[in-house]
C-alpha cells in the first residue's frame, strides 16, 4: 500500500461540514436526540472492530471438528474457561478469559459481494447495487453520530486505518443522505510506527496568532447573503468552529498520542498495529469519544515482508493466499490485542459503559476450496461469527448455532439488525422512533426491523 500523508490542514477544517447535498436532510420531529455539549465520560460508548473481507467463521469461532475434513480444515478448537463455548487453538488468550466475552453464531444476510455485503451489513438495508461501495444509506456509526451530536472536547465519531485506506466509500462507512457532517474523523497509518501521528492536530510553529484571523476572514466569506434560509453558511462556520477547536485542543492530543504510555502497556497489546488500534480505542473511549471504530486488514509488522500465503485483509480465497497459513498469522496479532482490549475494559472498570464488537461483513464457505493446491474459502452471508463484549451486556454467552458444516443458523436465526438494535440501545438511542429526512425530505427509520439480542441484554 502507498504511504499516506494523511488529510491536508485544508481537509481537517472541513473536518464536520455539512455537503450541500445533505444539509437539510435532519431528524424528524419523533427522534429523542442524544447529544448534549456537556456530555462526559461516563456516557455508553461503543468500539466496533472491522475485520474486512470475512473472516472464517468455522475457523475462529464456530469450530466444527467433527465434520468431514474437507469442511473443518485444519485447526482444532480449545476449551475456554467456559464450559461449552470452544473457540480456534489459535487464541490462547481469548480462551482465557471468555467469560468476558460473548459470540453470537447465527447472523446471517444474502449479499456476497464484498460491496454488497458492506452495505447490507453496515447499513442495516438491502442495497440498491449488490456490488460497490458507496451507501444507499448511512452507516450505522453516522446514525449513531447524528443523534449523538459533536463532542465538546473531542470528536465523537473516530475511525483508524491504514494508509491509503481512508477513503469513506473504502468500506461503505458512507453516510448517504445524513451527510458529511457525520462521517468519522480518519486516523490513517500505523500508530505502532513510532513516527506516527495524527496529522494537523496541532498548528505550525509561529501560526498561532494568526489563526483565529484566518477562521473569522473565512467566515466573512461564508456569510449567508439576504433572505438565505437554508442554514448551509451556519452549519459550514460551525463545523469550522469544531475543526479549529481540535486543531488547538490538548484533550485531543493527549487522547491520541500513545508515547505518553510506558512500554509496558503498550507491549500488552502487542507492538502492531492490531494491538495499538485497539489501545487508542480504549484510550478514546475513556477520554470521551462515544463510537471508535478501527479497521484491522494487514497484519505484518512493520518493515516486515507479508508471509508466504499471506492476504492483505480477511478475504481468504484460494487464489488470494492460504487461509490456514494467512488465517493463523492474523489470528496471533488479533487474540493479542483482543484479549489486553477485553482485560483492560474490565479491569479499569469500562465493562458496562463501553460495548465491544467485531465482526467483518460474512462468513467463508463450509467447504474448503483449492487453487494449485492452495486452500481457501469463498464469501458465505449465510453464517457468520461475532464478537461482543462489556456494555453490560451478559458474557460467556453462545448465541445461536449454526448446522454440523457451518452452513446455515440452525437456531436463533438473527440479522445484522438485530445487532445493530442491541448497539443503539446500548447507547440509548431511541431507535425505534426515530427518522432521517433523506435527500428529497421523506423520513427514514433509523432502522426498518431488528430487536435488541436478548441473550445479551436481558
Amino acid at each position: 500500500m502507498p504511504a499516506c500523508p494523511g488529510p491536508s490542514r485544508r481537509d481537517v477544517l472541513r473536518f464536520g461540514s455539512v455537503a450541500l447535498a445533505g444539509a437539510a436532510a435532519g431528524v424528524s420531529p419523533f427522534t429523542l436526540r442524544a447529544g448534549d455539549p456537556d456530555a462526559t465520560t461516563n456516557d455508553p460508548a461503543v468500539i466496533f472492530v472491522w475485520l474486512p473481507g470475512g473472516p472464517p467463521h468455522q475457523d475462529t469461532f464456530d469450530m466444527k471438528p467433527d465434520a468431514p475434513v474437507e469442511y473443518r480444515g485444519d485447526f482444532r478448537p480449545v476449551r475456554t474457561n467456559v464450559p461449552g463455548l470452544d473457540v480456534c487453538e489459535h487464541l490462547p488468550g481469548l480462551a482465557k478469559i471468555a467469560d468476558k466475552f460473548s459470540l453470537i453464531r447465527s447472523v446471517a444476510h444474502t449479499f456476497s459481494d464484498h460491496g454488497g455485503g458492506h452495505k447490507k451489513f453496515l447499513t442495516g438495508r438491502d442495497p440498491l447495487q449488490p456490488v460497490g461501495f458507496v451507501n444507499d444509506y448511512p452507516m450505522a456509526g453516522s446514525m449513531a453520530a447524528k443523534l449523538l451530536g459533536e463532542g465538546k472536547k473531542l470528536p465523537n465519531y473516530v475511525c483508524g486505518v491504514d494508509g491509503g485506506r481512508q477513503g469513506i466509500d473504502t468500506f461503505s462507512f458512507g453516510s448517504a443522505y445524513l451527510g458529511q457532517g457525520t462521517h468519522p474523523f480518519m486516523v490513517v497509518g500505523d500508530p505502532s510506527d513510532p513516527k506516527f501521528d495524527v496529522k494537523n492536530l496541532s498548528t505550525l510553529p509561529g501560526t498561532e496568532d494568526k489563526l483565529a484571523d484566518r477562521r473569522q476572514l473565512l467566515a466573512n466569506f461564508d456569510r449567508p447573503m439576504p433572505h438565505d434560509r437554508s442554514g448551509i453558511a451556519d452549519g459550514m462556520d460551525s463545523a469550522r468552529g469544531r475543526a479549529f477547536d481540535l486543531m488547538t485542543s490538548p484533550a485531543a492530543k493527549e487522547a491520541f498520542d500513545l508515547n505518553k504510555l510506558t512500554p509496558r502497556e503498550r507491549d500488552r497489546y502487542g507492538n502492531h498495529r492490531y494491538g495499538q488500534r485497539c489501545l487508542m480505542a480504549r484510550r478514546l473511549v475513556e477520554a470521551g469519544v462515544r463510537w471508535v471504530t478501527m479497521v484491522l486488514e494487514n497484519a505484518t509488522p512493520r518493515g516486515q515482508e507479508m508471509i508466504k500465503g499471506g492476504i492483505y485483509n480477511w478475504d481468504s480465497h484460494a487464489v488470494n493466499g492460504h487461509i490456514f497459513d494467512d488465517t493463523k498469522h492474523k489470528l496471533g496479532f488479533l487474540d493479542q490485542a483482543l484479549t489486553a482490549l477485553i482485560s483492560d475494559l474490565y479491569e479499569r472498570g469500562l465493562d458496562k459503559r463501553v460495548l465491544l464488537v467485531v465482526t467483518g461483513e460474512f462468513g467463508r464457505t463450509p467447504k474448503v476450496e483449492y487453487n494449485n493446491g492452495r486452500p481457501g474459502r469463498d464469501h458465505w452471508p449465510q453464517a457468520m461469527s461475532i464478537l461482543t463484549s462489556g456494555g453490560g451486556t451478559n458474557t460467556g454467552v453462545v448465541v445461536g448455532s449454526t448446522t454440523s458444516k457451518a452452513e446455515h443458523p440452525k437456531d436463533r436465526p438473527l440479522t445484522p439488525n438485530d445487532l445493530w438494535a442491541t448497539v443503539f440501545g446500548h447507547l440509548k438511542l431511541d431507535w425505534k422512533n426515530t427518522n432521517f429526512l433523506d435527500g428529497t425530505g421523506r423520513p427514514m427509520p433509523m432502522l426498518t426491523d431488528g430487536e435488541p439480542i436478548k441473550e445479551l441484554v436481558s
